[in-house]
């Protein structure tokens, strides 16, 4: 999968990006990240990329040119027209859901902002999406961009090493993930559960889920309610409360016989 940032601060991306698993996805190539510069396509002397907003108001607005031909270098080097999304804080609300939806695309370029935005007219171009990662404004695009990155990474096939390393984390299926224990067993006088020191898969497996029901009923009700009417037969077993089903009684020959 191929990720192009357009930023005003490409080595700050790189960095974050080449550590841990990321960064060994790229070296691997399973991963193709590129921070492009849009300072190195601005046509201004002093390489300018902002200025102040028509109509007046505080601060500067990037200005469209070297926005779009930085894209359009990205466009006519790949030879098709890549999914373009604008990190902003009016974009849709990023969420598990949406990263799974964005694992699909082969190629995604994103537009990092910055100052107090960016020339509506380029945005109306090249953008296909806005997202945001949360309700609140922050000083640039770059950190939404990685987050947005990473977390659609580790849905990408070989990014980690095995399903089982996603699929029961916070979010992915809905819940909250169960709280997770390691050595030693006994800590500050706090004793690792039973049930994880017992072996038996079956019961571990159990108690995982329905600690991940009471965490996320806990902490995250919308999110309770949701799964709940969603999985409501599943639920009810985690908790015991499905009728035990009633065992047809096998007759006997004398009473197949009788009939």
């Amino acid at each position: 999968m191929r990720f192009d940032i357009l930023t005003l601060f490409p080595e700050s991306i790189d960095r974050f990006l080449s550590e841990s698993i990321i960064g060994r996805a790229r070296e691997k190539g399973i991963l193709d990240i590129n921070a492009i510069n849009i300072r190195d396509f601005s046509q201004d002397k002093h390489r300018k990329t902002d200025d102040y907003p028509y109509g007046g108001g505080a601060g500067m607005v990037m200005t469209p040119q070297p926005i779009y031909d930085a894209w359009r270098s990205v466009v006519e080097e790949a030879g098709y027209r890549p999914k373009t999304i604008y990190m902003s804080p009016q974009g849709r609300l990023f969420n598990q859901k949406i990263a799974q939806e964005l694992k699909e695309e082969k190629h995604i370029i994103i537009l990092c902002g910055h100052y107090e935005g960016v020339d509506e007219r380029v945005l109306e171009e090249i953008v296909d999406d806005e997202i945001s990662i949360g309700d609140y404004v922050l000083t640039g695009g770059e950190l939404p961009a990685m987050v947005l990155i990473d977390c659609v990474s580790r849905l990408v096939d070989g990014v980690l090493t095995s399903e089982e390393s996603y699929s029961n984390e916070s979010h992915y299926d809905g819940l909250l993930e169960y709280p997770q224990y390691t050595r030693p067993p006994v800590f500050m006088e706090r004793q690792v559960p039973e049930v994880l020191l017992s072996g038996h898969h079956a019961n571990i497996e159990k108690w995982r889920f329905l600690q991940m029901l009471e965490r996320t009923r806990a902490r995250r009700p919308d999110l309770y309610a949701l799964y709940e009417e969603q999985n409501k037969e599943k639920v009810m077993e985690a908790y015991g409360l499905l009728p035990k089903k009633r065992r047809r009684r096998k007759k006997s020959d004398g009473e197949n016989n009788a009939e």
